[in-house]
């Protein structure tokens, strides 16, 4: 199995904790910056669009807090990903990888992984060094040694894949409760828009303005938080794709040049 396990993302306690504090950063600009004074008139309205988010109810806090969440780990993310992938470009360093097994240069094939670094080429060092182990092993046939060649990759490349994927939940749910998050504030900025319609005598304007502007703040924060996270889902799903992708290509151009060169 990989020595080399490349090291990323948060712990499951420092995700709980970075979308807690998240949600009190979005207390904090809801209070401090969107419900300043000066974004508001004398008689208490909104002065600007600052004032009017922050009609938006106790919902807005909270879906800048989960917006903030997305915005977070997909910095987390982005990070991890890249370094996974390595300091190289993946696609070269896969075509390097081919040519140099190829010509059995494993020296040269283990120093471009060295070089590369990230969960691609740890799974390709592996596969390069049990390549090396069993290649001279008399005990073994060749179908057990490809099977252990097999095998050494697999295991690589479950102890990578999980660092890859860990915390996509996050944003992937995000991009759900986002969404039901500013329905729900939309629901009660319309029922507070409707409660002063139907009031006895001359409809109350002011309370009908703060419940339309609660459901469409409510709305526009809550499409902007599921808009991120989904763009940003498939982003780094389509990123992880690849680097599968690399890993199964490299894998499979080892097994298949020591099928090919074994007697």
């Amino acid at each position: 199995m990989s020595k080399n396990k490349t090291s990323g993302g948060f712990p499951l306690v420092v995700s709980a904790l970075a979308i807690v504090i998240c949600i009190g950063i979005g207390w904090f600009i809801y209070k401090t910056i969107l419900g300043a004074p000066g974004n508001f008139n004398a008689e208490g309205h909104p002065a600007n669009i600052l004032g009017t988010m922050y009609m938006g109810g106790f919902i807005v806090p909270i879906l800048i807090g989960f917006l903030l969440t997305v915005i977070t780990f997909a910095i987390e993310r982005f990070i991890t990903i890249m370094k996974a992938a390595g300091t190289g470009n993946t696609d070269k360093f896969v075509s390097n990888i081919k040519s140099l097994i190829s010509n059995h240069d494993f020296d040269g094939a283990v120093a471009a992984c060295n070089k590369q670094k990230g969960s691609l080429a740890n799974v390709v060092h592996e596969g390069i060094e049990k390549y090396r182990f069993v290649q001279n092993d008399s005990n073994m046939d060749k179908e057990a040694k490809v099977h252990a060649i097999q095998k050494a990759l697999e295991e690589a490349t479950a102890l990578e894949l999980p660092m890859l994927s860990k915390n996509m939940v996050v944003i992937s749910t995000m991009a759900s409760i986002g969404t039901l998050a500013g329905l729900i504030g939309t629901v009660v900025g319309m029922i507070r828009a409707f409660a002063a319609l139907s009031a006895a005598g001359a409809p109350d304007t002011g309370a009908l303005a703060t419940g339309i502007s609660e459901a469409l703040v409510n709305t526009l924060v809550g499409i902007l938080t599921s808009a991120f996270a989904i763009i940003f889902y498939n982003y780094f799903s389509n990123r992880i794709d690849q680097i599968t992708y690399a890993m199964d290509e490299a894998g499979f151009s080892i097994i298949q040049e020591f099928q090919a060169s074994s007697k």
